[in-house]
C-alpha cells in the first residue's frame, strides 16, 4: 500500500475507533458541563478546554464522532440497500419496469440533496439522528441505483449469465448469485465516498442548526466556534479539523479501493 492508503486507513481506523469507543474515551459523561469554567482554555482538567456552556471539548469530539459514525454509516447503508434492489430489478427486467424506473431515477436526482434534506428535516419538526438519515437517504439512493443498473446492463448477456438462465436458474437466483457479488466493487467504492459525503452533509445540516438536537455534534461545535473565534478560536479549529480529517481520510481510502476493486477505474 502506499502512503496515501496508509494515512487515509489510520485516519478512518482513528475516527471510527473514537466513534465506537466515545463512551470510553470521554473524559466526561455526555451533558456534563464545568458552569465554574465556560470557554476555558487548555488546562490540565480540560485537556482542549470548554464550551461557552462549559462542556468538555475533548468529551465533544469523542460524541461527535459517534455521531458521524453513525450518520454516515446507516446513510449509506440504507442507500446502498435501496439502491441496488432497484438497479437490480430496472436493469435485469428492463422494458417498461426499466423505464418507470429510471424516470424516478432521474427525478430524485434531479432534485438538490442537501436543500431537499433541509425541507425535509423542517417538516419533520425537531431533528434527530434517525431523522437527517432518513432526510438525506430520500435522495441518496438515487445515485447507487443508476450504478447498479449501468452494471447490470453490461453483464447480462454474458456467458455466466446466459448459462445460469440456460439451466433453469431462476430470475432472483441470477440476480442474488451471478449479478450481485459482480456489482460489489463498484458499490463499495461509491459506498466509501457516500460515507464521507453523508459526514460532511450532517455537518452541514448542524452547522445551520437543524442537525440532530439530542446529541453532539462536529458541525455544532463548528458553528459554535465561528461566532465565538477570536474569543475561544480552538474550538472552532478543533472541531472543522475532525471534520476535515474525517472527510480526507476517508476519500484517500476509497481512492484506494477504486483502484483496487473497480476494473473500470482509470
Amino acid at each position: 500500500m502506499n502512503v496515501s492508503t496508509w494515512l487515509g486507513l489510520i485516519l478512518v481506523s482513528t475516527i471510527f475507533i473514537a466513534g465506537i469507543f466515545a463512551t470510553s474515551f470521554a473524559p466526561f459523561p455526555e451533558g456534563h458541563r464545568d458552569i465554574d469554567n465556560p470557554l476555558a482554555p487548555p488546562d490540565s482538567m480540560h485537556l482542549l478546554g470548554t464550551t461557552e456552556d462549559g462542556t468538555d471539548i475533548l468529551s465533544a469530539l469523542f460524541y461527535g464522532a459517534r455521531v458521524a459514525v453513525i450518520v454516515g454509516l446507516a446513510t449509506v447503508a440504507l442507500s446502498v440497500t435501496i439502491g441496488t434492489l432497484i438497479g437490480l430489478i430496472s436493469g435485469w427486467y428492463g422494458g417498461w419496469i426499466d423505464q418507470t424506473l429510471m424516470r424516478l431515477i432521474e427525478i430524485f436526482l434531479s432534485f438538490p440533496g442537501f436543500l431537499l434534506a433541509l425541507l425535509i428535516i423542517f417538516a419533520l419538526g425537531e431533528a434527530t439522528i434517525l431523522g437527517v438519515i432518513l432526510a438525506l437517504n430520500v435522495t441518496g439512493w438515487a445515485g447507487y441505483a443508476r450504478l447498479v443498473r449501468g452494471q447490470v446492463l453490461s453483464m447480462k448477456h454474458r456467458e455466466f449469465v446466459l448459462a445460469a438462465r440456460s439451466m433453469g436458474a431462476s430470475n432472483a437466483r441470477i440476480m442474488r448469485v451471478h449479478l450481485l457479488p459482480n456489482v460489489f466493487g463498484p458499490v463499495t467504492v461509491q459506498a466509501t465516498f457516500g460515507i464521507a459525503g453523508a459526514i460532511l452533509a450532517e455537518a452541514s445540516l448542524s452547522f445551520l442548526g437543524v442537525g440532530p438536537q439530542e446529541v453532539t455534534s462536529w458541525g455544532a461545535l463548528l458553528e459554535e466556534g465561528s461566532i465565538l473565534f477570536l474569543t475561544a478560536p480552538w474550538l472552532g479549529i478543533l472541531s472543522g479539523g475532525c471534520i476535515f480529517l474525517s472527510v480526507l481520510g476517508i476519500n484517500l481510502l476509497g481512492d484506494s479501493l477504486r483502484d483496487k476493486l473497480d476494473p473500470n477505474a482509470l
